[in-house]
Protein backbone atom coordinates (compact mmCIF):
# COMPACT_ATOMS: atom_id res chain seq x y z
CA UNK A 1 0.00 0.00 0.00
CA UNK A 2 1.06 3.57 -0.65
CA UNK A 3 0.88 4.56 3.01
CA UNK A 4 3.14 1.67 4.03
CA UNK A 5 5.68 2.57 1.32
CA UNK A 6 5.79 6.16 2.51
CA UNK A 7 6.10 5.01 6.14
CA UNK A 8 9.02 2.73 5.28
CA UNK A 9 10.72 5.54 3.38
CA UNK A 10 10.59 7.95 6.31
CA UNK A 11 11.53 5.21 8.80
CA UNK A 12 14.44 4.06 6.64
CA UNK A 13 15.27 0.62 5.26
CA UNK A 14 18.11 -1.31 3.65
CA UNK A 15 18.31 -3.58 0.64
CA UNK A 16 20.19 -6.74 1.60
CA UNK A 17 21.65 -9.77 -0.15
CA UNK A 18 21.38 -13.14 1.62
CA UNK A 19 23.71 -15.95 0.54
CA UNK A 20 23.65 -19.52 1.78
CA UNK A 21 22.07 -22.98 1.45
CA UNK A 22 19.39 -22.44 4.10
CA UNK A 23 17.53 -19.51 2.64
CA UNK A 24 14.04 -20.86 3.43
CA UNK A 25 15.08 -21.47 7.05
CA UNK A 26 16.44 -17.92 7.20
CA UNK A 27 13.11 -16.45 6.02
CA UNK A 28 11.01 -18.65 8.35
CA UNK A 29 13.14 -17.80 11.37
CA UNK A 30 12.98 -14.06 10.54
CA UNK A 31 9.19 -14.26 10.34
CA UNK A 32 9.00 -16.08 13.65
CA UNK A 33 10.91 -13.20 15.25
CA UNK A 34 8.48 -10.66 13.69
CA UNK A 35 11.16 -9.30 11.38
CA UNK A 36 9.37 -8.09 8.26
CA UNK A 37 11.06 -8.70 4.93
CA UNK A 38 9.50 -7.47 1.68
CA UNK A 39 10.23 -7.39 -2.05
CA UNK A 40 12.00 -10.73 -1.68
CA UNK A 41 13.60 -11.74 -4.99
CA UNK A 42 15.55 -14.91 -5.74
CA UNK A 43 18.77 -14.03 -7.60
CA UNK A 44 19.91 -17.63 -7.99
CA UNK A 45 19.73 -20.95 -6.10
CA UNK A 46 21.84 -19.71 -3.19
CA UNK A 47 21.13 -15.97 -3.22
CA UNK A 48 18.15 -13.78 -2.30
CA UNK A 49 17.66 -10.02 -2.21
CA UNK A 50 15.15 -8.35 0.09
CA UNK A 51 14.29 -5.17 1.95
CA UNK A 52 14.18 -4.80 5.70
CA UNK A 53 13.75 -1.88 8.10
CA UNK A 54 16.84 -0.56 9.90
CA UNK A 55 15.51 -1.90 13.21
CA UNK A 56 14.78 -5.28 11.63
CA UNK A 57 18.26 -5.44 10.13
CA UNK A 58 19.84 -5.21 13.59
CA UNK A 59 17.65 -8.08 14.80
CA UNK A 60 18.78 -10.27 11.89
CA UNK A 61 22.15 -10.89 13.55
CA UNK A 62 20.78 -13.72 15.70
CA UNK A 63 19.03 -15.27 12.68
CA UNK A 64 22.23 -15.15 10.60
CA UNK A 65 24.26 -16.84 13.34
CA UNK A 66 21.70 -19.64 13.72
CA UNK A 67 21.21 -20.52 10.01
CA UNK A 68 24.76 -19.85 8.84
CA UNK A 69 23.89 -17.50 6.00
CA UNK A 70 25.84 -14.43 4.97
CA UNK A 71 24.06 -11.06 4.74
CA UNK A 72 25.45 -7.99 2.99
CA UNK A 73 23.96 -4.51 2.67
CA UNK A 74 23.52 -3.52 -0.98
CA UNK A 75 21.96 -0.11 -0.49
CA UNK A 76 20.56 2.12 2.24
CA UNK A 77 17.30 3.88 1.50
CA UNK A 78 14.99 6.38 3.18
CA UNK A 79 14.81 9.70 4.93
CA UNK A 80 17.19 8.95 7.89
CA UNK A 81 20.03 8.04 5.53
CA UNK A 82 19.35 11.11 3.41
CA UNK A 83 19.62 13.30 6.53
CA UNK A 84 22.80 11.58 7.68
CA UNK A 85 24.48 12.41 4.39
CA UNK A 86 24.00 16.07 5.13
CA UNK A 87 24.95 15.84 8.81
CA UNK A 88 28.60 16.63 8.13
CA UNK A 89 27.92 18.67 5.03
CA UNK A 90 26.13 21.68 6.47
CA UNK A 91 26.88 23.98 3.57
CA UNK A 92 25.63 21.38 1.10
CA UNK A 93 22.50 20.94 3.20
CA UNK A 94 21.92 24.69 3.39
CA UNK A 95 22.49 24.92 -0.36
CA UNK A 96 19.92 22.18 -0.97
CA UNK A 97 17.37 23.96 1.21
CA UNK A 98 18.02 27.25 -0.58
CA UNK A 99 17.74 25.52 -3.96
CA UNK A 100 14.40 23.93 -3.05
CA UNK A 101 13.17 27.27 -1.69
CA UNK A 102 14.28 29.00 -4.88
CA UNK A 103 12.49 26.41 -7.04
CA UNK A 104 9.30 26.82 -5.02
CA UNK A 105 9.58 30.59 -5.27
CA UNK A 106 10.23 30.61 -9.02
CA UNK A 107 7.40 28.16 -9.75
CA UNK A 108 4.95 30.62 -8.21
CA UNK A 109 5.42 32.91 -11.23
CA UNK A 110 4.29 32.75 -14.86
CA UNK A 111 7.32 32.79 -17.16
CA UNK A 112 5.73 32.25 -20.57
CA UNK A 113 2.38 32.91 -22.26
CA UNK A 114 1.20 30.84 -25.23
CA UNK A 115 -1.82 31.66 -27.41
CA UNK A 116 -3.40 28.78 -29.35
CA UNK A 117 -6.45 28.39 -31.59
CA UNK A 118 -6.29 31.80 -33.30
CA UNK A 119 -5.98 32.15 -37.08
CA UNK A 120 -7.23 35.58 -38.15
CA UNK A 121 -6.62 37.35 -34.85
CA UNK A 122 -2.95 38.11 -34.23
CA UNK A 123 -1.20 37.10 -31.01
CA UNK A 124 -0.25 40.75 -30.48
CA UNK A 125 -3.90 41.79 -30.29
CA UNK A 126 -4.58 39.24 -27.54
CA UNK A 127 -1.38 40.12 -25.68
CA UNK A 128 -2.39 43.81 -25.80
CA UNK A 129 -5.63 42.99 -23.96
CA UNK A 130 -3.64 41.02 -21.37
CA UNK A 131 -1.32 43.98 -20.84
CA UNK A 132 -4.34 46.17 -20.09
CA UNK A 133 -5.03 43.75 -17.21
CA UNK A 134 -1.35 43.93 -16.18
CA UNK A 135 -0.91 40.29 -17.20
CA UNK A 136 2.56 39.59 -18.57
CA UNK A 137 5.50 37.24 -18.16
CA UNK A 138 6.94 37.40 -14.66
CA UNK A 139 3.72 37.96 -12.70
CA UNK A 140 2.65 35.84 -9.76
CA UNK A 141 0.16 33.09 -10.51
CA UNK A 142 -2.06 34.30 -7.68
CA UNK A 143 -2.63 37.63 -9.46
CA UNK A 144 -3.87 35.95 -12.66
CA UNK A 145 -7.64 35.65 -12.25
CA UNK A 146 -8.57 33.25 -15.03
CA UNK A 147 -12.27 34.10 -15.14
CA UNK A 148 -11.54 37.86 -15.36
CA UNK A 149 -9.00 37.34 -18.16
CA UNK A 150 -11.41 35.17 -20.15
CA UNK A 151 -14.31 37.63 -19.79
CA UNK A 152 -12.16 40.63 -20.73
CA UNK A 153 -10.88 38.90 -23.87
CA UNK A 154 -14.42 38.07 -25.01
CA UNK A 155 -15.63 41.62 -24.35
CA UNK A 156 -12.62 43.32 -25.93
CA UNK A 157 -12.31 41.19 -29.08
CA UNK A 158 -15.66 40.67 -30.77
CA UNK A 159 -14.25 38.07 -33.18
CA UNK A 160 -13.71 35.64 -30.27
CA UNK A 161 -16.42 33.15 -29.37
CA UNK A 162 -14.47 31.26 -26.68
CA UNK A 163 -11.50 31.94 -24.40
CA UNK A 164 -10.08 29.54 -21.82
CA UNK A 165 -7.16 30.26 -19.52
CA UNK A 166 -5.05 27.40 -18.16
CA UNK A 167 -1.88 27.54 -16.08
CA UNK A 168 0.47 24.58 -16.44
CA UNK A 169 3.53 24.83 -14.26
CA UNK A 170 5.06 28.21 -15.06
CA UNK A 171 3.24 28.56 -18.41
CA UNK A 172 -0.06 30.31 -19.10
CA UNK A 173 -1.94 28.81 -22.05
CA UNK A 174 -4.68 30.92 -23.63
CA UNK A 175 -6.93 28.81 -25.86
CA UNK A 176 -9.29 30.80 -28.07
CA UNK A 177 -11.83 30.14 -30.80
CA UNK A 178 -12.75 32.65 -33.44
CA UNK A 179 -16.30 33.42 -34.47
CA UNK A 180 -17.42 32.44 -37.94
CA UNK A 181 -17.35 35.52 -40.12
CA UNK A 182 -21.06 35.07 -40.86
CA UNK A 183 -21.90 35.47 -37.18
CA UNK A 184 -20.33 38.90 -36.75
CA UNK A 185 -23.14 41.44 -36.50
CA UNK A 186 -22.64 44.96 -37.85
CA UNK A 187 -24.99 47.76 -36.83
CA UNK A 188 -27.33 48.87 -39.64
CA UNK A 189 -26.02 52.43 -39.59
CA UNK A 190 -22.42 51.27 -40.18
CA UNK A 191 -21.28 51.23 -43.87
CA UNK A 192 -20.19 47.79 -45.02
CA UNK A 193 -19.59 45.52 -48.00
CA UNK A 194 -20.80 41.97 -48.44
CA UNK A 195 -17.91 39.63 -49.28
CA UNK A 196 -17.61 35.94 -50.17
CA UNK A 197 -17.17 33.55 -47.27
CA UNK A 198 -15.54 30.97 -49.55
CA UNK A 199 -14.81 30.13 -53.17
CA UNK A 200 -18.04 29.41 -55.09
CA UNK A 201 -20.05 29.77 -58.32
CA UNK A 202 -22.78 32.42 -58.12
CA UNK A 203 -26.31 31.03 -58.67
CA UNK A 204 -28.44 34.01 -57.68
CA UNK A 205 -27.83 37.47 -56.25
CA UNK A 206 -30.49 39.63 -54.60
CA UNK A 207 -29.44 43.19 -53.77
CA UNK A 208 -31.50 45.06 -51.17
CA UNK A 209 -29.01 47.85 -50.58
CA UNK A 210 -25.63 48.57 -52.15
CA UNK A 211 -24.15 47.82 -55.58
CA UNK A 212 -23.74 44.29 -57.03
CA UNK A 213 -20.27 43.57 -58.41
CA UNK A 214 -20.80 39.99 -59.65
CA UNK A 215 -23.27 38.16 -61.92
CA UNK A 216 -24.79 34.68 -62.08
CA UNK A 217 -22.33 32.00 -63.21
CA UNK A 218 -19.29 33.96 -62.07
CA UNK A 219 -16.62 32.21 -59.97
CA UNK A 220 -15.72 34.19 -56.85
CA UNK A 221 -12.94 33.71 -54.31
CA UNK A 222 -12.93 33.98 -50.54
CA UNK A 223 -12.98 37.61 -49.39
CA UNK A 224 -14.03 38.99 -52.79
CA UNK A 225 -16.52 41.89 -52.60
CA UNK A 226 -19.93 40.80 -53.92
CA UNK A 227 -22.10 43.77 -52.95
CA UNK A 228 -20.32 47.06 -52.46
CA UNK A 229 -21.35 49.61 -49.88
CA UNK A 230 -19.73 52.36 -51.93
CA UNK A 231 -22.08 54.06 -54.41
CA UNK A 232 -21.02 56.87 -56.75
CA UNK A 233 -22.80 60.12 -55.97
CA UNK A 234 -23.32 62.45 -58.96
CA UNK A 235 -23.96 65.41 -56.67
CA UNK A 236 -20.76 65.03 -54.65
CA UNK A 237 -17.06 64.42 -55.12
CA UNK A 238 -17.25 61.74 -52.45
CA UNK A 239 -19.06 58.42 -52.84
CA UNK A 240 -22.11 57.53 -50.80
CA UNK A 241 -21.40 54.91 -48.15
CA UNK A 242 -24.24 52.55 -47.27
CA UNK A 243 -24.88 49.45 -45.21
CA UNK A 244 -25.01 46.70 -47.87
CA UNK A 245 -27.84 44.20 -47.69
CA UNK A 246 -28.69 41.23 -49.85
CA UNK A 247 -28.49 37.49 -50.41
CA UNK A 248 -25.92 35.72 -52.54
CA UNK A 249 -26.79 32.09 -53.28
CA UNK A 250 -23.85 30.16 -54.67
CA UNK A 251 -22.79 26.62 -55.45
CA UNK A 252 -19.97 25.40 -53.18
CA UNK A 253 -18.15 22.13 -52.66
CA UNK A 254 -17.10 20.46 -49.43
CA UNK A 255 -14.79 17.47 -49.41
CA UNK A 256 -13.45 15.10 -46.78
CA UNK A 257 -10.71 12.50 -47.21
CA UNK A 258 -10.60 9.42 -44.97
CA UNK A 259 -7.59 7.08 -45.06
CA UNK A 260 -7.88 3.61 -43.55
CA UNK A 261 -5.34 0.73 -43.83
CA UNK A 262 -6.72 -2.50 -45.25
CA UNK A 263 -4.22 -4.56 -43.28
CA UNK A 264 -3.76 -3.16 -39.80
CA UNK A 265 -2.25 -4.11 -36.48
CA UNK A 266 -4.45 -3.76 -33.43
CA UNK A 267 -3.61 -4.07 -29.75
CA UNK A 268 -5.86 -6.45 -27.85
CA UNK A 269 -5.74 -6.37 -24.05
CA UNK A 270 -5.01 -9.69 -22.33
CA UNK A 271 -6.38 -8.62 -18.95
CA UNK A 272 -2.97 -8.69 -17.23
CA UNK A 273 -2.15 -5.44 -15.38
CA UNK A 274 0.99 -4.15 -13.64
CA UNK A 275 0.94 -1.00 -11.48
CA UNK A 276 3.71 1.20 -10.07
CA UNK A 277 3.65 4.48 -8.15
CA UNK A 278 6.09 7.31 -7.63
CA UNK A 279 6.35 10.68 -5.90
CA UNK A 280 7.74 13.57 -7.93
CA UNK A 281 9.23 16.49 -5.99
CA UNK A 282 10.34 19.07 -8.53
CA UNK A 283 12.66 17.04 -10.77
CA UNK A 284 13.35 14.36 -8.13
CA UNK A 285 11.49 11.08 -8.53
CA UNK A 286 11.01 8.60 -5.69
CA UNK A 287 9.84 5.14 -6.73
CA UNK A 288 7.39 3.71 -4.21
CA UNK A 289 6.99 0.38 -5.97
CA UNK A 290 9.92 -1.29 -7.69
CA UNK A 291 10.11 -3.95 -10.34
CA UNK A 292 10.45 -4.21 -14.08
CA UNK A 293 7.41 -4.11 -16.37
CA UNK A 294 6.75 -7.79 -17.05
CA UNK A 295 5.20 -7.20 -20.48
CA UNK A 296 6.82 -6.77 -23.89
CA UNK A 297 3.82 -4.93 -25.33
CA UNK A 298 1.57 -2.80 -23.20
CA UNK A 299 -0.61 0.29 -22.97
CA UNK A 300 0.26 2.81 -20.25
CA UNK A 301 -2.18 4.93 -18.30
CA UNK A 302 -1.17 7.66 -15.86
CA UNK A 303 -3.10 9.11 -12.96
CA UNK A 304 -1.51 12.27 -11.58
CA UNK A 305 -2.55 13.65 -8.21
CA UNK A 306 -1.24 16.90 -6.74
CA UNK A 307 -0.43 16.59 -3.05
CA UNK A 308 1.54 19.82 -2.69
CA UNK A 309 -1.44 22.18 -2.80
CA UNK A 310 -1.41 23.76 0.66
CA UNK A 311 -3.85 26.55 -0.13
CA UNK A 312 -1.66 29.65 0.11
CA UNK A 313 1.27 27.92 -1.56
CA UNK A 314 1.48 25.13 -4.09
CA UNK A 315 4.55 22.93 -3.84
CA UNK A 316 5.73 21.02 -6.93
CA UNK A 317 4.85 17.63 -5.37
CA UNK A 318 2.66 15.07 -7.16
CA UNK A 319 2.04 11.34 -7.04
CA UNK A 320 1.87 9.41 -10.29
CA UNK A 321 0.28 5.99 -10.66
CA UNK A 322 1.41 4.10 -13.75
CA UNK A 323 -0.91 1.33 -14.94
CA UNK A 324 0.50 -0.98 -17.61
CA UNK A 325 -2.00 -3.17 -19.47
CA UNK A 326 -0.55 -6.08 -21.40
CA UNK A 327 -1.61 -6.27 -25.03
CA UNK A 328 -1.00 -8.71 -27.82
CA UNK A 329 -0.56 -7.44 -31.34
CA UNK A 330 -2.96 -8.91 -33.89
CA UNK A 331 -2.75 -8.38 -37.64
CA UNK A 332 -6.14 -8.30 -39.36
CA UNK A 333 -7.27 -7.79 -42.94
CA UNK A 334 -10.40 -5.70 -43.24
CA UNK A 335 -13.16 -6.42 -45.74
CA UNK A 336 -12.88 -3.75 -48.44
CA UNK A 337 -16.61 -3.49 -49.14
CA UNK A 338 -17.39 -3.05 -45.45
CA UNK A 339 -14.50 -0.60 -45.15
CA UNK A 340 -15.81 1.47 -48.07
CA UNK A 341 -19.21 1.73 -46.45
CA UNK A 342 -17.75 2.70 -43.06
CA UNK A 343 -15.41 5.37 -44.44
CA UNK A 344 -18.13 6.81 -46.68
CA UNK A 345 -20.49 7.15 -43.71
CA UNK A 346 -17.73 8.66 -41.56
CA UNK A 347 -16.75 11.16 -44.26
CA UNK A 348 -20.39 12.15 -44.85
CA UNK A 349 -21.02 12.69 -41.14
CA UNK A 350 -17.92 14.84 -40.77
CA UNK A 351 -18.90 16.91 -43.81
CA UNK A 352 -22.49 17.43 -42.65
CA UNK A 353 -21.20 18.78 -39.34
CA UNK A 354 -19.32 21.47 -41.30
CA UNK A 355 -22.04 22.36 -43.82
CA UNK A 356 -24.44 25.16 -42.71
CA UNK A 357 -27.84 23.75 -41.78
CA UNK A 358 -29.71 26.27 -43.96
CA UNK A 359 -27.90 25.19 -47.16
CA UNK A 360 -29.38 22.80 -49.74
CA UNK A 361 -27.49 19.68 -50.83
CA UNK A 362 -27.31 19.43 -54.63
CA UNK A 363 -25.18 16.31 -55.09
CA UNK A 364 -22.95 13.83 -53.31
CA UNK A 365 -20.05 11.86 -54.79
CA UNK A 366 -17.82 9.23 -53.17
CA UNK A 367 -14.51 8.22 -54.73
CA UNK A 368 -12.28 5.32 -53.69
CA UNK A 369 -8.63 4.60 -54.34
CA UNK A 370 -6.26 1.96 -52.94
CA UNK A 371 -2.63 2.92 -52.45
CA UNK A 372 -0.09 0.67 -50.69
CA UNK A 373 -2.79 -1.32 -48.89
CA UNK A 374 -4.52 1.88 -47.74
CA UNK A 375 -8.09 2.67 -48.79
CA UNK A 376 -8.46 6.38 -49.56
CA UNK A 377 -12.07 7.56 -49.52
CA UNK A 378 -13.01 11.05 -50.70
CA UNK A 379 -16.52 12.31 -50.05
CA UNK A 380 -17.60 15.37 -52.06
CA UNK A 381 -20.86 17.19 -51.29
CA UNK A 382 -22.06 20.08 -53.43
CA UNK A 383 -24.49 22.55 -51.87
CA UNK A 384 -26.18 25.85 -52.56
CA UNK A 385 -25.75 28.29 -49.69
CA UNK A 386 -25.68 31.98 -48.90
CA UNK A 387 -21.98 32.84 -48.98
CA UNK A 388 -22.36 36.54 -48.18
CA UNK A 389 -20.79 37.92 -45.02
CA UNK A 390 -20.70 41.57 -44.00
CA UNK A 391 -17.42 43.39 -43.66
CA UNK A 392 -16.95 46.93 -42.41
CA UNK A 393 -15.68 49.49 -44.88
CA UNK A 394 -12.16 50.42 -43.92
CA UNK A 395 -11.52 52.96 -46.69
CA UNK A 396 -14.10 55.74 -46.87
CA UNK A 397 -12.57 57.68 -49.78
Amino acid sequence: MLVIRIWNYFRGYVIIKIEGFTLEKFINLAISKNIILWDITRVDYTTLSAKVSTAGFKELRDVVQKVGCRVNVIEKKGYPFLVSKFKYRKMLFIGAILSISLVIFLTSFIWSIDVIGNERIKDEEIIKVLQSLEISEGIRKSTAKKADISNTLLLSIQELSFANIEIRGTKMIIEVRERSLAKIEIEKDVPCNIVALRKAVIEKIIVKNGRALVDKGEIVNEGQVLISGTINNENSDFPLLVHSQGNILARTKYNQIIEEPIIKTIDEETGEVFTTKEIVIGKKRIQLMNGEIPFKSYLEEKKIKEIGDLGLIRLPVVTIQHTYKEVKRIIIKQDIDALKHTTAVQGTQELMSRIPSESSVVSKDVRYMVEEQVLITEVIIEVIEDIGVKEKLTNTH
